[in-house]
């Protein structure tokens, strides 16, 4: 990403200019709209614009762009704002809010098949399923992301350490949190955090973080198709908890076997899934000294349950890679199939090679998502800017270590024996994988003390799960369920 931003100078209107474009780090436009959502109409208010990342000293070090749904609901006799916040992050790093603010849980929803798949003309409409009936929501785009950017010096440079990185990124998230809450007087509202892919990452160390060193603590936290959050699995786990993933997405493309095809898919990963846990993970651990006649059953059950040949296991010493799996499975019909969601197809020059030339599904999301996000910002929003709205900017290079994010999470639930966790997961996501959520699930809380705060919910679709109809109605609605139960009774004391 070019350098296009030279501070000129710091005025009270926080004014930016960066070459010819300039930009306010703390401005909010308003607007007014409605929506219908389950039969209901709900009136609410839209904030979108910049509010600044402060430094120690309160000098403004960024601006990130917001938007902010308010539902237009009178509040209790005594003026208390009592709605809960739900505050969304996507992931990347480095990608913008866009996916879950237009296409899962916001007002608007994009216009796409039932599917997920791009039509034209580009846009979008009201969204029926919208969680903003229980919950008001803010959607953050983190810095270089979105219209967010940083405040650069003289020399036309900005500090990337206080960003760019798994702890930094908590650490200034955290303070704009804080000024959002207590700007909006939601200080007295239960709090949600929700994130996808790698936003499960900084919402799990935001959650920490927020009850520690801001005192506002969370009632719940929404990963949607997290990362590995830290916790290990390397080496035999790591390689056989692919296999699941595997036969998910040959069921998807009805490649397996009759009698696994026409069982439902759940019942047939939990057979995969037990051939995992009780003989591929003992198998793989024995490495080269694998017994030849069980290295043999344990080959047939893979190709059994993924429909890759024999040999290709084999070729692979039993570990086939994921960019293997992506360029062959469809092979035979010409095909790739997409590493974010294994519906999408793709086509590539040549069948031979190693992994597909294009990520199938990120090429078709791109060209739905982004006309709409610039059209609605604009349009609908009054949101005007000359900014590029960065679908992905460049936040690299991305510091990723002291990764402790799964322990920080429950950390805070163990501070906080109200918080609770939601994970969701699509079945073909092919990049953080429903069974490697699932583990992540296992192992957030290895006492086990804390299970029945946990819960998980799967979806016949991909890392984006909301962008086919039926599971954008089904995911909404487990959220919804997700904030009313976990909300604690009036005056009931929060304790072990």
């Amino acid at each position: 990403m070019k350098r296009l931003f030279t501070i000129i100078s710091i005025l009270s209107t926080s004014l930016v200019l960066a070459q010819s474009v300039e930009f306010n780090v703390d401005e909010t436009i308003t607007t007014k709209h409605s929506v219908t959502i389950n039969g209901k109409t709900i009136d609410y208010t839209a904030e979108t614009g910049m509010q600044p990342v402060w430094d120690d000293q309160g000098h403004p070090i960024a601006g990130l762009q917001f938007t902010y749904y308010k539902a237009d609901t009178k509040r209790n006799n005594d003026g208390k704002d009592l709605r809960p916040l739900v505050i969304s992050f996507n992931g990347g790093p480095g990608s913008a809010s866009v996916w879950m603010h237009l296409a899962y849980t916001g007002p608007r929803i994009l216009n796409i098949s039932d599917e997920g798949f791009p039509v034209q003309p580009y846009g979008f409409s009201e969204n029926p399923h919208s969680i903003l009936d229980v919950a008001d929501i803010v959607y953050v785009n983190p810095v270089n992301t979105g219209h967010s950017r940083p405040v650069l010096d003289e020399k036309g440079n900005f500090d990337k350490e206080t960003f760019f990185g798994v702890n930094a990124d908590i650490d200034y998230l955290a303070e704009w949190i804080n000024t959002f809450v207590s700007r909006k007087d939601k200080w007295l509202a239960p709090k949600y955090l929700i994130g996808e892919s790698y936003g499960t990452t900084r919402v799990s160390g935001l959650a920490n973080a927020l009850q520690n060193s801001h005192w506002m603590y969370i009632n719940g936290v929404i990963l949607v198709s997290p990362t590995e959050l830290g916790i290990e699995r390397d080496g035999p786990v790591e390689v056989a908890n692919r296999l699941p993933y595997f036969a998910a997405a040959a069921w998807y493309h009805d490649l397996l076997a009759p009698e696994l095809q026409n069982q439902p898919i759940l019942e047939m990963l939990d057979e995969v899934e037990a051939f995992t846990i009780q003989e591929l993970i003992p198998a793989l651990s024995k490495g080269g000294f694998l017994d030849e006649e069980k290295k043999k059953e344990i080959v047939e059950k893979m190709s059994y349950y993924s429909s890759i040949e024999e040999k290709v296991f084999l070729q692979n010493n039993l570990e086939v890679p994921f960019n293997t799996f992506w360029k062959t499975l469809k092979i035979d019909d010409g095909y790739t199939v997409g590493r974010l969601d294994s519906r999408y197809l793709g086509l590539d020059e040549k069948e031979a090679g190693t992994r597909p030339n294009y990520n199938a599904e990120l090429t078709s999301w791109l060209q739905s998502f982004t006309p709409a996000i610039n059209h609605y910002l604009k349009h609908e929003l009054n949101f005007k800017t000359d900014l590029k709205y960065n679908m992905f900017g460049n936040v690299y290079p991305w510091d990723r270590t002291r990764n402790n994010s799964g322990k920080q999470l429950r950390q805070a639930m163990a501070q906080n024996p109200s918080m609770k966790v939601m994970i969701q997961t699509g079945l073909f996501d092919g990049a953080t994988t429903y069974f490697n959520a699932k583990y992540t699930m296992w192992h957030i809380d290895e006492s086990g003390k804390m299970k029945d705060r946990l819960y998980f919910k799967t979806y016949e679709s991909g890392h984006m799960m909301y962008l086919r109809q039926e599971d954008l109605k089904n995911a909404n609605d487990d959220i919804r369920a997700f904030i009313e139960n976990s909300l604690p009774k009036d005056g009931e004391p929060i304790k072990y």
